[in-house]
This record gives C-alpha cells, sequence and structure tokens, in this order.
C-alpha cells in the first residue's frame, strides 16, 4: 500500500471546496465564525437595518430612520472572527495496519489533511495536536496555508513507516497537551482508532466537550470486526510472529471489537458528541464529503 506524500496531501485542498465546518450548538455559533453583532468597533462592517428590540444597543439606533418611519430601527454589523480549530491526530505504530484499499495511519492522514483545508478554507485559524515519537507535536492555530502546511508536513513524517505496537497512552497524551491551549468555544476534532481509550481520556473528553464542539473520527478496518477467514494465518510484529487459526480466533476478535464499539457509544451518548466511522475501503474523498454537508454537522 502507498504511504502518503506531501503531494497528495496538499492537492486535498481541491475537495475541500465548499465543504463546511459549522458549529452543532447555536451558543457556540455566537461565539466564533462570521455572526452579527450590534456592537460598533474596529473589524465591524454594516449588515442590515431592522427594528429595535428590547436589549439592543441605544447607541446603534439610527435616528433619521426611525424619525422617518415612526419606530425605532437599530443598525446590525457583521464582526468577523477566526474560530480556532484544533486537529487531534492520534498517530501510532499500530495504526500501520489495512486489509482494504489503504492503511489506517494513511487514512488518518488523508481525513485530517481535507479537514485542514476545509478550516484553512472557511477562514478559520486551524491548530494540531499530532502523536510523534515520545511526545505530541503542537502547532499553535494559525490562518489560510501558514496552518495547513507545517501540519502536513509533520504528519507525513510522523507517520509509521512499519508494523508496531499501538501506544496505549497516546490519546491520553494529546488530550493532556491539547486542554490547556483550547479556548471556550473552539471546534476540536480528534482522528483516532480509540485503542487507547482509557478512564482518563474519557474524564479529558468530558471536560473538552463542556468548552468546546468536540467531534470525533473512529479510524476503522473490516477485518477488525469481521475477524479473519478460515485459514492459518501468520501474524504478528517483526521477532514477534505466531500462526492464528482464523475460526478458532473469530469470538474473541469479535468480542473485543464489540467492547469497544459499546463503551464508544456509550460515551459519545453522555458527552452528546457526533461519531463518524472512518474506514479502509472507503476514500476520504468520497466518504468525507457528504458528512460535512449533513446535518449532523449543523445540528
Amino acid at each position: 500500500m502507498i504511504l502518503p506524500d506531501l503531494a497528495e496531501l496538499i492537492a486535498l485542498r481541491g475537495t475541500a471546496h465548499n465543504l463546511n465546518l459549522h458549529a452543532r450548538r447555536p451558543v457556540l455559533a455566537r461565539l466564533q465564525g462570521a455572526h452579527r453583532s450590534a456592537q460598533r468597533g474596529r473589524g465591524l462592517e454594516f449588515e442590515e437595518l431592522r427594528l429595535y428590540t428590547p436589549g439592543d444597543d441605544a447607541r446603534n439606533i439610527d435616528w433619521r430612520v426611525t424619525a422617518r418611519r415612526g419606530q425605532p430601527h437599530t443598525k446590525l454589523f457583521r464582526e468577523e472572527r477566526e474560530r480556532p480549530v484544533w486537529l487531534v491526530a492520534d498517530l501510532h505504530p499500530g495504526l500501520y495496519f489495512g486489509s482494504r484499499h489503504q492503511l489506517k495511519s494513511a487514512l488518518l492522514l488523508r481525513a485530517t489533511a481535507l479537514l485542514a483545508w476545509v478550516a484553512a478554507m472557511d477562514g478559520d485559524r486551524l491548530g494540531a495536536v499530532i502523536g510523534s515519537g515520545d511526545a505530541p507535536r503542537m502547532f499553535r492555530p494559525r490562518t489560510r496555508e501558514a496552518g495547513v502546511l507545517p501540519v502536513l508536513d509533520a504528519l507525513v513524517k510522523a507517520q509509521p513507516t512499519a508494523p508496531g505496537s499501538p501506544k496505549p497512552d497516546s490519546l491520553n497524551a494529546l488530550l493532556t497537551a491539547l486542554k490547556p491551549l483550547l479556548q471556550p468555544g473552539s471546534l476540536v476534532l480528534i482522528l483516532s482508532d480509540f485503542s487507547g481509550l482509557s478512564d482518563h481520556a474519557e474524564t479529558l473528553l468530558a471536560g473538552i466537550a463542556m468548552r468546546c464542539d468536540c467531534r470525533l473520527l473512529w479510524l476503522t478496518d473490516p477485518l477488525e470486526n469481521s475477524g479473519l477467514p478460515d485459514g492459518s494465518y501468520r501474524a504478528g510484529l517483526p521477532d514477534r510472529l505466531w500462526w492464528l487459526d482464523g475460526a478458532r480466533s473469530r469470538t474473541a476478535w469479535q468480542e473485543r471489537w464489540a467492547t469497544l464499539q459499546s463503551r464508544l457509544a456509550d460515551l459519545t451518548r453522555r458527552l452528546n458528541l457526533p461519531l463518524i466511522q472512518l474506514s479502509t475501503p472507503d476514500p476520504v474523498t468520497e466518504s468525507l464529503p457528504p458528512l460535512l454537508r449533513e446535518p449532523l454537522w449543523t445540528a
């Protein structure tokens, strides 16, 4: 399977046209992005005139229109604020696995790159936390290509190039590093296989979800939930290979998958978080764009 390179991730910019990352909660929509404001100030542009309602700033009343129409009218202004969008890429050696079309690590890179371009083209500030080696790599939010290109370059350099053991604490490390950097109302997109989901990770997610618009993207492969076909297979890691019997291992394989699936479903239900499942057989250029247009992202 071909590993994504920087040129491929940059080319995903074309797919990002006409896609959006809308705020899910109306209260958050008032805190970031292009929104209406009744306040005058630097960076505000007049948008429309409407009837005055209680609570409007009296300083914005248009007295000429009020005198002419006999009813108080107030001016509305549009204020542009750049929303911080954080991409959390749980990139670890265990993602060097895939039975169809692409590796899970490649799926993570391509999905992260497409989301990064969508955020940049929306005018948001893009930041990222990437699993890389012993410590996460941090990228403070920046606008346009200045925010995207360093993140894409780091993803390409950090992707695993050989099979390895999953890091059970990788998600904890990423969320711990991210938490003090978050501003209320930020959008947080977490891309992971959630193999390292723990009680501590759930606590961190709960804290983030209270302050931010948070969404989970679950990276999967069909072999994980179906188990091995009948037959004998040599599997494992370099210097740690063993034989597996497909029929005999299938029950335990499927039980482990069901446990993770149930835990994620319970977590997202309790925290009211969207859970988007991405699978290796599906190119992100086909699977992600329809999801970004669905009501799930705007409800």
